[in-house]
């Protein structure tokens, strides 16, 4: 078969490769791995967790540039550009530097299927190792033990946090969860946990490994000082820091977890305290409280779970305005929406619902349904998609008002590629 010339035509071909989205398990990914002789000599911190990664992956990555290591970046999902998942020194990889990647992982696999995930990652390390980077960030893209990152040993493996999302691959309670995020932590290595409340079943995996299990509030810890903060780690204390550029009050604990990832591995990565001063004000992941416009504000978010949506509730009550409150929102099918409206019902004060373009989405129609038996007399509009749905809202705002238009990384795409063509 012909191989693809276009990275367009190379991501149609990788969602047809292997009969399943997703397919946990890591043998065959190992076994592409060996063939094509994937060694990183340079440490990978891993990053797990149910929300938060992106955030701590921000964070390492600006910090550790501003520090002068050329740095790898792995992450998903993307928004408008498969690009943005791979960078390198913070730069997003080219079409070309893709396109050479999947050539050696496809000639590399012979006969063995992989998933779209798994030959991105495989492409990804390989353009890290040609790079040659000095450290590279790998964010989890399912779980963790059986993800295709975590064919992969970590210098310092982050759980970011721990709740109920992807259920259907990962367990129905925190404690099922807890475990497969445990899964990248290594023996004897750093195992930063961020989760202030981590399920016993995390625990003991780290103490059964022998991990050097770190956790939040008794290892590390952050304290917000007015508009300024302090990091205390095991023998570390960074007073005066800046409270990071992205909104929300998450994004403490998020960045305190990064600092104790590099705490732990200063021995090989050392960074300096304006260095890190410079990364906090620096990281920033497109989708999380990122405002777009003014009169009204609208603000796209891409919480799509209970934990997140909690996070959202409280940054926008942090964040009051002089009018109303309007949410667009658009969902997956699998998503917790009732537990998602229970959450945010307090904070807004009219709801468009749309249907995100996926073929994973729940119909607009079916979230307006769930909305009317929770929340009563509130108003609830339907649209066809994402974008009627804001346009409508934005109509019917004052300038005092704000929007919020959140639910799923579809439903931010499609705001942002909108937003993209109209300049």
């Amino acid at each position: 078969m012909q191989r693809p010339t276009s990275l367009d035509a190379w991501l149609e071909r990788l969602e047809q490769l292997h009969p399943s989205t997703i397919d946990l398990g890591l043998d065959r990914v190992r076994r592409v791995r060996e063939n094509l002789g994937l060694m990183p000599d340079f440490p990978l911190i891993v990053v797990g967790g149910t929300n938060g990664k992106g955030s701590t992956c921000a964070y390492l990555e600006a910090i550790l540039g501003a520090a002068g290591y050329k740095t790898g970046l792995y992450t998903s999902p993307h928004l408008l550009r498969y690009n943005e998942r791979v960078k390198i020194a913070g730069r997003e990889v080219s079409d070309a530097g893709l396109i050479a990647a999947f050539e050696r992982v496809d000639k590399a696999r012979g006969d063995i299927s992989l998933t779209y995930f798994e030959f991105g990652t495989l492409g990804a390390m390989e353009r890290f190792i040609d790079a040659g980077v000095e450290v590279a960030i790998l964010e989890v893209g399912l779980g963790g033990r059986l993800d295709a990152v975590n064919v992969f040993d970590a210098e310092v493996a982050v759980v970011s946090s721990i709740d109920l999302d992807h259920m259907d691959y990962l367990g129905d309670s925190r404690e099922k969860i807890g475990f497969e995020k445990a899964g990248i932590y290594r023996a004897g290595h750093p195992a930063i946990c961020v989760d202030p409340a981590p399920p016993d079943s995390l625990l003991a995996h780290a103490r059964r490994i022998g991990a050097d299990l770190r956790c939040v509030n008794r290892d590390f810890s952050a304290q917000r000082e007015g508009d300024r903060w302090i990091y205390r780690g095991l023998d570390t204390r960074l007073t005066d820091l800046p409270l990071p550029a992205m909104a929300g009050a998450c994004q403490l604990r998020n960045a305190s977890g990064a600092l104790a990832a590099l705490e732990a591995v200063r021995g090989r990565l050392p960074v300096s305290g304006e260095a890190i001063r410079q990364g906090l004000l620096a990281a920033n992941v497109p989708g999380r409280f990122q405002c777009i416009a003014q009169a009204p504000t609208v603000i796209l978010d891409v919480a799509h779970n209970p934990e997140a949506a909690r996070a959202l509730a409280a940054t926008l009550r942090a964040r009051p305005v002089g009018g109303r409150t309007l949410a667009v929102v658009g969902m997956l099918a699998d998503k917790n929406a009732a537990g998602i409206f229970a959450v945010l019902g307090d904070e807004i004060d009219a709801w468009w619902t749309c249907t995100p373009r996926s073929p994973r989405a729940q119909q607009a129609e079916v979230l307006a349904a769930q909305l009317r038996a929770q929340l009563g007399g509130v108003p609830i509009h339907v649209q066809p998609d994402v974008n009627s749905a804001l346009t409508e809202a934005r109509s019917t705002a004052h300038e005092d008002d704000r929007i919020l238009v959140f639910g799923s990384f579809y439903t931010v795409a499609a705001v942002l590629e909108h937003a993209a063509t109209q300049h």
